[in-house]
C-alpha cells in the first residue's frame, strides 16, 4: 500500500514522501495516529501544501535559533556546587542546572536542548554544547566552582 508520510517517520521516511508499506502497518499505525495519509491525487495535493507550510516554519524556527545563538555566543555561567577534597563535588551538575543558570541570566533554555553527555561531577571550566536547533549547536562555557 503507498502512504505519503504527514510527519518523519523513523527508519521510514520524511514528510511529504510516498512510500510503501504493508496494509496492515498503514492501516493499524500510520492512519490512526495521522502520520501518514493515502496516496491519492487529492491527498497529494493536500501535504505538498502541509509541507510548504512545514517549510517555511521550519526556516522561521531556524532563524530564531541562529539569533539566540548570536546572543549565547559569549556566555558563562558559574554555578557554586559543594565539593569535598580533591575537588569532587557532593552530587553533580546536570543539564537542569545549567537551564537554570542560564535562566537566571534571562536566557529561557529548555533542559533537553542543554548537550551534556554526562553530568558533571568535578569542580573547573567545562564547554557545553546547546542544541538550539537540528542545524544550530553552539557552545557555552560553564564553570562549576566552590560553594561557600
Amino acid at each position: 500500500m503507498e502512504v505519503i508520510l504527514r510527519e518523519d517517520v523513523e527508519k521510514l521516511g520524511n514528510r511529504g514522501e510516498v512510500v510503501k508499506v504493508a496494509a496492515g502497518y498503514a492501516r493499524n499505525f500510520l492512519l490512526p495516529r495521522r502520520l501518514a495519509v493515502a496516496a491519492t491525487d487529492a491527498n497529494r495535493k493536500i501535504v505538498e501544501q502541509e509541507r510548504q507550510a512545514h517549510l517555511r516554519k521550519e526556516a522561521k524556527l531556524k532563524s530564531e535559533a541562529a539569533d539566540l545563538g548570536q546572543l549565547l555566543g559569549g556566555v558563562s555561567v558559574t554555578i557554586a556546587q559543594k565539593a569535598g577534597e580533591n575537588d569532587q563535588l557532593f552530587g553533580s551538575v546536570t543539564a537542569k542546572d545549567v537551564a537554570d543558570a542560564l535562566a537566571a541570566k534571562n536566557f529561557t533554555i529548555d533542559r533537553r536542548k542543554v548537550q551534556l553527555d554526562e553530568p558533571i561531577k568535578q569542580l573547573g571550566e567545562y564547554k557545553v554544547p546547546l542544541r538550539l536547533h537540528r542545524d544550530v549547536v553552539i557552545e557555552i562555557t560553564v564553570t562549576v566552582v566552590r560553594e561557600g
